[in-house]
């Protein structure tokens, strides 16, 4: 598939943050986003001996905790079309104390190199707000998940409560962005504002997810709205 010209400006925008990408999702998520991705691998609910898939896998945190749940006996693969960041999660990987049945793909999570009804278990971290097409993005999840199977998406949201909006809007401001500005990427993530205007909301992404062909889906709004989870399901095998 080639590649849209907003889709190159995202990679490339991946690309130039990768090597801050983990401290500044530190700050950017006040420190809990270690939480949320646990929360997020729990529903997609992976078992030992399981082939997983983590879609913008990023540095690897998801593909890494998915790993783990697996075991040596399965196996996860993580993708991203951002070169660098899968550098990155390569490296971490190198760096843990066992080895992790990993392997990382460079590939567009609109395009998945993979058969259908292949994965027991996906997960989508901070990726479906900067994809180009998300209901077409939820369709190749759905295609390569195995009947019965679940996916949970983890994403920044714009909170319905007016306070926690300003809240969210002020620290966005005042302290990611300057942050971002030390180490020359500020433009990089001034864009996650008006990303956060355009993504839908949980009720909305509940019905694209529907549309997609799950069943079974429940958004999990957490951190006062400002995050949530989309956990969807992929209908069973009908009885023959």
């Amino acid at each position: 598939m080639k590649s849209s010209p907003q889709a190159e400006q995202i990679r490339s925008l991946f690309d130039r943050i990768a090597p801050v990408y983990d401290p500044l999702n530190n700050w950017l998520s006040l420190g809990q986003h270690r939480i949320w991705k646990k929360m997020a691998v729990k529903w997609s609910d992976p078992q030992p001996g399981d082939t997983c898939l983590d879609v913008c896998c990023g540095s690897g945190d998801l593909a890494r905790l998915l790993a783990r749940q697996v075991s040596a006996n399965g196996h996860v693969f993580g993708i991203d079309f951002s070169a660098d960041q899968l550098a990155i999660a390569h490296q971490h990987t190198q760096q843990s104390f066992s080895p992790l049945p990993i392997t990382w793909v460079e590939a567009d999570a609109l395009d998945l190199p993979f058969d259908s009804n292949h994965f027991d278990a996906a997960t989508m971290g901070y990726g479906l707000r900067n994809v180009i097409d998300i209901p077409g993005s939820l369709k190749e999840l759905h295609r390569v998940l195995k009947p019965g199977a679940k996916v949970a998406i983890l994403d920044f949201h714009r909170p319905p409560n007016p306070q926690m909006r300003a809240f969210q809007q002020w620290y966005l401001n005042t302290v990611v962005v300057p942050i971002a500005d030390q180490y020359g990427l500020n433009d990089e993530y001034a864009y996650i504002s008006p990303s956060l205007d355009k993504f839908p909301t949980g009720v909305e992404q509940v019905d694209l997810a529907h549309q997609a062909g799950f069943v079974e889906v429940v958004h999990y709004a957490i951190a006062a709205g400002m995050m949530g989870i989309l956990v969807a399901t992929k209908p069973p095998t009908p009885s023959p």
